[in-house]
């Protein structure tokens, strides 16, 4: 089978984006997802994302992890849907699309701009200490469509993203689905930087919706952040956060940032195959 896709992202969170309105993609061979994710031996991306039909909004978002399981939510994940979206027809430059967590709205603000109405966050606890090789780590839990735990960092450039991250998103505290984790520096009141530690992609990813709008809300909410909130990527870019402030929390979050597509290919999924062959 013959696949063609656009390679896209959003401040440095790369996607493969596909058109699936007519149901043909293989999206629930994991294995076989996972090869085209992969970096060295696939196209290689932070996430596959499906554009399917729906029957409650102008598309569905189907988001998998480079590993080809399927998670809820991705927020530059859901702005480059968006864009795409309206790229091959499937919706109009204000959209509603359907996800594992719900429908969200979404608006091309300009050719290289999307915005998108996140999912209210839940289960948050602020001030959670855990303990990680003997050493007490507090931070903030708070899910934003998929979990997160916010430590906050005077230098984030200098932490050891990967071995940190790791050994907290597998932490007994986040069993059994784990966590994404944010090291976060509040520059400003309105001004963060950032860089995540993300689960399925098991890697720092180069920005993280999700995990910019965490950042944001527990800034706001227990750091005495101002909204609207500048997030500065690990890659570089920045992305928006604004919100209504009711009842001393953070509702009606919007995510803005730049999308871009990078180029479109084809693919042939049985040569993908043939790598199976020789793994052990």
């Amino acid at each position: 089978m013959v696949l063609q896709f656009t390679k896209m992202h959003g401040a440095a969170n790369d996607f493969v984006m596909l058109d699936d309105r007519e149901g043909t993609v293989p999206w629930q061979d994991y294995v076989l997802m996972s090869l085209l994710a992969a970096r060295r031996t696939g196209v290689g991306c932070e996430g596959i994302i499906l554009i399917q039909k729906s029957d409650r909004a102008d598309f569905r978002m189907r988001f998998l992890n480079p590993d080809g399981t399927e998670v809820d939510m991705c927020g530059n994940g859901a702005r480059c849907a968006a864009w795409f979206a309206h790229k091959i027809g499937a919706a109009p430059r204000a959209m509603t699309m359907e996800t594992s967590c719900g429908l969200l709205d979404a608006e091309i603000l300009g050719d290289c701009n999307v915005k998108v109405w996140m999912p209210e966050p839940t289960a948050r606890s602020y001030g959670m200490v855990i303990h990680v090789d003997g050493r007490p780590i507090e931070g903030d839990y708070i899910n934003t469509g998929v979990p997160h735990f916010v430590i906050r960092a005077d230098s984030p450039e200098t932490l050891d993203v990967m071995a940190l991250g790791r050994a907290i998103r597998l932490h007994p505290a986040f069993a059994p689905e784990g966590v994404n984790v944010d090291f976060v520096a509040q520059r400003d009141a309105d001004h963060l930087s950032i860089r995540t530690y993300e689960r399925g992609v098991e890697a720092e990813s180069g920005a993280c919706g999700t995990g910019a709008v965490a950042a944001a809300i527990t800034a706001v909410e227990a750091h005495a952040g101002t909204l609207p909130m500048s997030v500065r990527t690990g890659g570089g870019f920045i992305l928006g956060v604004d919100a209504d402030w009711r009842g001393n929390r953070c509702t009606g979050l919007t995510l803005s940032g730049p999308v871009k597509e990078v180029y479109q290919g084809a693919i042939d999924l049985s040569l993908l195959g043939n790598d199976l062959a020789n793994v052990e």
